[in-house]
């Protein structure tokens, strides 16, 4: 069979290409700028960090990212972040405010939810059964039998913060704030708080969703104030605050903008693909890598619950931001940092505008 020369030299060049390709690969990784990213714990809390990384967005965006760190709690997160040990985090907005206030300026860039899931309340089974099924019941000695015992993890910690934000915005029958009838302990972690609850050491606690599950389907404990109700969210919080949110040194930002947007567009694009994906899509995803320690029924219970709060847009409105100061300060910050010192929306419009059809 006779061969053209057009032939030819079409099928050597693409054979050249398909030779080149590996190189060429092999190149463009090499290319890659090299990030660090930080989250406390892998749970589905953090599951724009996840999905980035199974999904290869990162790389999309041209930075590499080995492997996250994870030191177990939101307190270590922002030291890693503060100490230049991670480039970038997601964790609890109080975290960049705070190191903000004691000098180093950091930056929220991405919002990545809309209310605060440990901001739930569970009272003891034994008390909701005499009718302990509201906040201000707390506050009635003739219910609970003494000043009610209520556990956060710590004292100053987040579920702190948010439950004493509730119990001050919800009134007794004196018309005194609940949380002046109460008595505050540190309850520790899912083991020790539980096990106080069960056991009648505490009255009530707050609660991240898979300990008020727990609570409820064991029947040692009730939702007295839970986030998924709108209504009661809204009453308290006046609507929408950024709960986590993705932050960076304002050093970062100055030094690096490519980076940061880079980073913002790989989480973006999580987020959009979380919207879309189907729940059982998400589990396949991310169960294995990160949360094989939970059943399968228990991470999928968790995103279609996160997938309730999530915030899709990514943006942090001055608005939301302004909920969330009152419930800041003073317990966390001594004072308001105004919300154009503290929150940089343009990599998110940036992301929006190259990825939102």
């Amino acid at each position: 069979m006779s061969v053209t020369r057009r032939q030819f030299l079409t099928t050597a060049g693409a054979t050249g290409l398909a030779l080149a390709a590996p190189r060429f690969a092999g190149r463009a990784r090499a290319a890659a700028k090299p990030i660090t990213a930080s989250h406390s714990v892998s749970t589905f809390v953090y599951g724009q960090h996840l999905v980035a990384k199974e999904k290869k967005f990162f790389e999309d965006e041209g930075v590499s990212l080995p492997s996250f760190l994870v030191p177990g709690g939101g307190a270590k997160v922002v030291q890693a972040l503060a100490a230049g040990q991670a480039m970038f985090a997601v964790g609890d907005s109080n975290h960049p405010l705070k190191i903000t206030e004691k000098g180093k300026p950091a930056l929220m860039i991405f919002a990545t939810d809309l209310r605060c899931s440990y901001a739930n309340i569970v009272v003891r089974q034994d008390l909701w059964d005499k009718g302990v099924r509201s906040v201000a019941a707390l506050a009635d000695p003739k219910l609970v039998g003494r000043k009610a015992v209520i556990a956060a993890t710590a004292i100053g910690s987040g579920t702190y913060v948010y439950g004493n934000y509730v119990l001050k915005q919800t009134r007794a029958a004196d018309g005194k704030p609940v949380n002046d009838h109460v008595e505050w302990v540190g309850g520790g972690g899912s083991t020790t708080i539980l096990g106080g609850l069960k056991a009648g050491k505490f009255d009530a606690i707050m609660a991240v969703p898979v300990w008020q599950w727990k609570a409820q389907d064991e029947g040692f404990g009730q939702p007295i104030y839970d986030v998924l109700d709108e209504k009661a969210w809204n009453a308290v919080f006046g609507g929408p605050i950024p709960v986590t949110v993705g932050y960076v040194l304002k050093e970062t930002v100055e030094k690096s903008p490519d980076l940061v947007q880079a980073y913002v567009n790989a989480n973006y694009r999580a987020q959009q693909w979380i919207r879309t994906a189907k729940d059982e899509e998400i589990v396949e995803l991310i169960h294995k890598p990160y949360m094989s320690t939970f059943t399968r029924e228990a991470v999928l219970r968790e995103v279609k619950y996160y997938r309730t709060i999530f915030d899709w847009d990514f943006v942090i409105e001055e608005k939301d931001y302004a909920n969330g100061m009152k419930v800041w300060v003073p317990l966390a910050l001594t004072k308001p940092i105004p919300y154009a010192q503290a929150v940089d929306m343009t990599f998110v419009r940036k992301a929006q505008a190259k990825y939102t059809s």
